[in-house]
């Protein structure tokens, strides 16, 4: 029996990326909403639903990224070049909200720096994870095995699309996630803003869609060639599937629901991205067996991730359980 290294690998670090987007995702856009707070108490409320929990889920991007160098260097070396400028604007933007989350309890005369830090980080952090994005989509120039493309052949128009899809689908998740989590004024607020969010968030993912297969010929025939026509069909219907429940769930006051689907949403448009690239991993020249490193490595680094990832996973679950159900305001996390 063969088995796959560098395929066991590439699903492990895409189930990285998508745990990140989908966790990292909401209390980003919680920072993203923070100015919307309509009192200074409704934002301390609006940051302590995250605050036990949001340096915990950007343990999945240090897997992606660690994963990534380990096992694919040839594709870290090309990618890193390339996405130079957002990636370090995203990293800087993280710090600067993961300071604010402890800077903000500890003082009165710049609290509203830290205010802006913790909102201006979220929102550049999700801008910039979006821009990076639409930048691999569109595609990286390759040359000798090393990156052939200019200093800003990430800035386009349709990466711009893509960094402004990410913003308010991150919203998106903030706000369904503060309906699950409060009770009160702001959780009907919030509840007010999920609603033209999700159209905003619907739209775009139309557009990115639509404008998809039209970055690469090879694209194009992934998703309108048998068998994936296939998808062309599939997806459509499970994104109706979930919009169905998103309104509903909204519209029935319920509290997990729209949150759930709005996490189905990016879950579906992940996997649409991921069949739009494989089997490359740098599109549209890499493949994930031309980007992996060698055999003996894979397997070695394979040992440490059937340790690793059930302990994160097991983390992960531990802390959203302990912090589970709604946020008492006289109690509070901080």
């Amino acid at each position: 029996m063969i088995i796959d290294y560098a395929f066991i690998w590439a699903g492990i670090i895409a189930f990285a990326v998508l745990t990140y987007v989908v966790l990292d995702g909401f209390d980003l856009g919680v920072g993203i909403l923070f100015p919307f707070g309509r009192s200074e108490s409704d934002r301390d409320l609006m940051m302590n639903s995250v605050a036990p929990i949001w340096d915990g889920n950007e343990t999945w991007l240090v897997l992606g990224g660690g994963g990534l160098f380990a096992v694919f260097p040839l594709a870290y070396a090309v990618v890193m070049p390339a996405l130079y400028m957002p990636i370090i604007l995203m990293l800087l933007a993280l710090v600067f909200r993961g300071v604010a989350f402890e800077y903000r309890w500890r003082t009165r005369r710049w609290k509203s720096v830290w205010d802006i830090a913790f909102c201006g980080g979220s929102t550049l952090a999700a801008l910039m994870q979006g821009i990076a994005l639409g930048a691999l989509v569109q595609g990286i120039k390759v040359v000798d095995r090393a990156y052939g493309g200019g200093w800003w052949d990430w800035l386009t128009p349709f990466s711009l699309l893509t960094g402004g899809a990410v913003v308010v689908g991150y919203a998106l998740l903030g706000a369904t996630w503060l309906n699950m989590k409060l009770d009160g004024p702001v959780q009907a607020q919030m509840r007010g803003y999920a609603r033209p969010l999700a159209i905003a968030t619907l739209a775009a993912i139309g557009v990115v869609s639509v404008l998809t297969p039209l970055q690469d010929v090879v694209y194009f025939q992934r998703w309108f060639n048998l068998p994936g026509s296939l998808f062309s069909v599939i997806m459509p219907g499970l994104l109706a599937l979930t919009t169905w429940k998103l309104f509903t769930g909204l519209r029935d006051r319920r509290d997990v629901t729209p949150f759930l689907s709005a996490l189905s949403l990016f879950g579906i448009s992940f996997v649409g991205i991921g069949i739009s690239f494989y089997p490359h991993i740098v599109p549209p020249d890499l493949t994930i067996w031309q980007a992996a490193a060698p055999e003996s490595s894979l397997k070695f680094t394979l040992v440490g991730a059937a340790v690793l990832v059930p302990l994160i996973l097991a983390y992960t679950a531990y802390a959203y359980w302990v912090f589970r159900g709604k946020i008492d305001p006289d109690q509070g996390y901080h």
